[in-house]
């Protein structure tokens, strides 16, 4: 049967990161070579500076609520951003090790109903990947677009307002730091996207490996065949932890942050005019990180729902009349996996659906305050 490629689902996620200087070529880490140095240059440019250029901003409008609700919604977004981008720099080597791990022959479907269980798995995944990438850049768009359609782009406003070293009000400047911007946004827009979705299509890849596993422990029949079994269940425990240290930090900063941005996303969606360009794009905002927070529970809910699984799959297998040895290696694995795997934060908070309704009522709590401010 034709090789299974698991890079094949993640394809688009390599393209953009790649672009932003955020996956080196190969399955190397990074290198002192050109590529490093473009990296640099992106991201220093595109992500450090104009998120410098957002937060100093706050210091020359110190007497308005609304300009500090909006650059710190702003600021915090890009900071994610920066925070995402040094951690996923920091463990590329071990992300590149989980990429070759994934693609080896222990991890492979080994039938065409195996192969079409890992497809049917990564369905959600991609149509996640869709609507979450679509309202960021609806959201994008309306905030690129917002001096056009209010009529501000006559004064020379900025899409979002920032300090410049330079008065950047008379042309040509006023057009090249438009572009700046505009960049800059989708450049970060972009990491957010790809590092979001990268790190749940991990989880994707866990829970489908249980699933492969639950296939083969159910038509288990010789006694290699399970031992087999045991060495493919302690690979998906060693990827799961591999990969929960890869994004722990990640998902952490994430999911602290998000309730700040939705707090002050939705405050902000109180004071602006409704149906004007900057309203919906708060809505598209609103929506993405929903989407955004959404995609890190449910699919690390599932690596939870799908590894509980193991232990009924080894008992409907066919151990009856079975070698002592080959009921006891049964027994050992359903010993070994009544604990399920479960993603998580730092080991503070679970990667689950329980998190997610958390997440979304502190959330309104911060705005309810926000709101008793005004």
């Amino acid at each position: 049967m034709e090789k299974f490629e698991w890079k094949d689902a993640i394809k688009t996620n390599i393209r953009m990161l790649k672009l932003a200087g955020l996956w080196p070529p190969g399955d190397d880490s990074y290198k002192l070579n050109l590529y490093t140095l473009y990296a640099t240059i992106s991201l220093t440019l595109f992500v450090i500076i104009f998120n410098l250029s957002l937060t100093l901003n706050i210091f020359t409008v110190l007497d308005d609520l609304k300009a500090i609700a909006s650059i710190l919604f702003a600021s915090i977004t890009l900071t994610i951003a920066v925070l995402k981008s040094y951690y996923l720099t920091r463990n590329m080597k071990l992300l590149k090790e989980l990429m070759v791990t994934i693609n080896s022959d222990l991890f492979q479907p080994k039938s065409p109903t195996q192969r079409e269980l890992v497809e049917f798995t990564l369905n959600p995944w991609k149509k996640a990947y869709k609507m979450y990438n679509s309202m960021t850049m609806a959201a994008f768009c309306a905030w690129s677009v917002a001096p056009l359609t209010d009529g501000s782009i006559a004064n020379h406003e900025l899409p979002f307002p920032a300090w410049f070293p330079y008065n950047y009000k008379p042309s040509p400047f006023y057009e090249i730091t438009f572009l700046y911007q505009f960049i800059s946004m989708g450049v970060t827009s972009f990491i957010n996207v790809n590092i979001d979705t990268l790190i749940a299509a991990l989880n994707v890849y866990v829970g489908a490996q249980c699933q492969i596993l639950c296939d083969d422990l159910r038509t288990v029949d010789l006694s290699q065949q399970l031992r087999g079994c045991i060495k493919h269940h302690k690979a998906i425990l060693t990827f799961a932890e591999k990969s929960n240290k890869f994004f722990n930090w990640i998902v952490f900063v994430q999911f602290f942050t998000s309730v700040l941005s939705i707090a002050m996303a939705m405050f902000q969606m109180t004071m602006d005019v409704p149906f004007t360009t900057d309203f919906f794009a708060r809505v598209f905002y609103v929506t993405a990180i929903t989407i955004q927070i959404f995609v890190y529970c449910w699919f690390g809910n599932e690596v939870t729902l799908q590894s509980g699984n193991i232990p009924s799959a080894t008992f409907e297998s066919n151990w009856i009349g079975k070698p002592l040895e080959v009921r006891k290696s049964l027994v050992l694995i359903i010993l070994r996996s009544q604990k399920p795997i479960k993603m998580s934060a730092l080991n503070l908070f679970y990667l689950s659906l329980d998190t997610f309704m958390t997440i979304m009522r502190s959330s309104y709590s911060y705005f309810a305050i926000l709101q008793q401010l005004t």
